[in-house]
């Protein structure tokens, strides 16, 4: 085997006027064909012979593997030689050293090429040149990779800072958006929204969601629902501008929450995805969640506190951080299953049904009730949603006071009718399978059983109600706890029982 070092091939010039291969190389430069295979295997083609490019490892990154001299290519990649020229067993090899824009050896590539005659001076040539072409294409694709990986840490640190806000944690979260989004929290309140659309097309929605709010919002892909984005804006302006966003797109919809404190997010948050459920059968695919009445507005305020602190109260005598994370956590534990809060809260779904499991407990119940669950979730937001000065006030209050006192009210038994009359205008008896279905925990076998029929026809009365009343039922939440409080101040469910009421 014999070899020679060679100086810098970049110091050659072009001796012939054939231009067409350095036409056809710097084609490789255009945005549509930046392919290192393509241009490794172009230039086995051009110097009639194989290549192959590898990195400082040895790790084949283009074209065919090739037998090297160890110890040449060693000296080529270290920088003590920039190229070599070698004949062994009948053939003809250069070695060129392809730098990338990171000086750290290990970032050095090696592009080989071998053929069956000596390399004349235009295939040297060709060689030399590809070496650059190589060398922009490697730095292109660690630019593309470094752009990549902010843009990934970016989205990391959006979510990071939603996840603080999920459980009431809003010093840390300023904190964390103020390096990087300064102003971005500066707000007492704000929005949540949720945009979906096709899980294809979210990275795109998301980015169309950063630029209509001009970069002055929180925009997260969320973690549980693939389809979705959800955004938090203080600015007045950004509901506007994703409702025009979402008005020129076929199959996306806006759902947004009304005005809450950073500190209650999670309850923001449910209410956009419940606004998101009514948005689909809305014209401009877009709703707001206090577009509608809710029952807890008809309930007297300090007869609610109370019966919430009187729910409540077993969890009193827990550490203040523990008793947050507990309620916090069953907050959304209640208004989605445990799989989605754990991918929302960034925890993992035991540890959400752990903690779901010990405040059941604590409150002696159980969740698999939904009317246990829709009075517990009444209690978890009224508990989020009122001062310390009022809660505290409504403790001192005398006496015990029931869910049935919550609605017995004239005001909520005339919002539950109206509610429920909307289901008398479908022949089908969509009501009495609606409670049927509740009263068996959600669960369409069991109706099935008690009312006669098949599991199927449960489903489609279920589903068939939704749009009557624009609320999202099959996927258990705060729509579906509404209902079941309907239910209860018509009284065609009986009371749950619940510690400490």
């Amino acid at each position: 085997m014999g070899g020679r070092a060679d100086e810098d091939p970049r110091s050659q010039t072009p001796y012939d006027t054939d231009a067409s291969w350095a036409e056809e190389l710097l084609d490789h430069l255009r945005p549509t064909g930046r392919d290192l295979r393509r241009v490794v295997a172009w230039l086995a083609r051009a110097v009639r012979g194989t290549a192959c490019l590898q990195d400082a490892g040895g790790v084949l990154l283009a074209g065919e593997r090739m037998t090297l001299d160890d110890v040449l290519v060693a000296d080529v990649v270290a920088g003590r030689i920039s190229s070599a020229a070698l004949q062994d067993a009948g053939r003809h090899v250069r070695l060129v050293a392809v730098r990338h824009p990171d000086p750290h050896p290990a970032s050095t590539c090696l592009l080989a090429v071998a053929r069956a005659t000596p390399f004349d001076r235009r295939a040297a040539e060709i060689v030399t040149r590809t070496a650059g072409v190589v060398e922009l294409l490697l730095g292109d694709r660690e630019l593309t990779a470094a752009c990549h990986r902010l843009r990934r840490a970016a989205s990391d640190l959006r979510l990071a800072i939603l996840q603080l806000l999920m459980v009431e944690d809003t010093v840390s979260a300023r904190r964390v958006a103020a390096g990087l989004w300064p102003g971005l929290l500066d707000t007492d309140t704000a929005r949540v929204y949720v945009v979906e659309g096709s899980a294809g097309e979210r990275d795109r929605l998301a980015d169309a969601c950063l630029e209509v709010t001009d970069g002055q919002a929180l925009v997260v892909r969320c973690p549980a629902m693939d389809g979705h984005v959800i955004v938090v804006s203080a600015a007045v302006r950004a509901g506007e501008r994703l409702r025009s966003l979402v008005g020129g797109r076929p199959g996306t919809f806006l759902g947004a929450s009304a005005r809450q404190s950073l500190a209650q997010t999670a309850t923001a948050y449910g209410q956009a995805i419940s606004a998101l459920a009514v948005a689909h059968f809305r014209p401009d695919q877009a709703a707001v969640y206090a577009e509608r009445t809710h029952p807890e507005r008809l309930m007297d305020p300090a007869t609610l506190r109370a019966w919430s602190a009187g729910v409540l109260r077993p969890l009193d005598t827990l550490p203040h951080h523990t008793r947050a994370e507990l309620l916090a956590t069953t907050r959304l534990g209640l208004e989605f299953t445990a799989v989605s809060a754990a991918k929302v809260l960034g925890v993992n779904r035991n540890t959400v049904r752990a903690r779901m499991d010990r405040v059941e407990g604590l409150l002696r119940t159980d969740f698999s009730d939904l009317t246990v669950r829709a009075a517990a979730h009444l209690a978890l937001n009224t508990e989020a949603g009122c001062a310390a000065g009022a809660a505290d006030g409504a403790e001192s209050r005398p006496g015990a006071v029931r869910l049935g006192d919550l609605v017995a009210g004239p005001a909520l038994r005339t919002w539950a009718h109206d509610l429920l009359g909307r289901l008398t205008r479908d022949g089908r008896d969509l009501r009495g399978t609606l409670r049927a279905w509740i009263a068996a925990g959600g669960n369409a076998e069991r109706a099935a059983q008690d009312l006669g029929v098949h599991a199927q026809t449960v489903r489609e009365h279920v589903r068939s109600a939704e749009p009557v009343l624009e609320r999202q039922l099959l996927a258990a939440g705060t729509d579906l706890y509404e209902v079941v409080l309907a239910l209860l101040a018509v009284g065609d469910l009986a009371e749950p029982a619940l510690h400490g009421t």
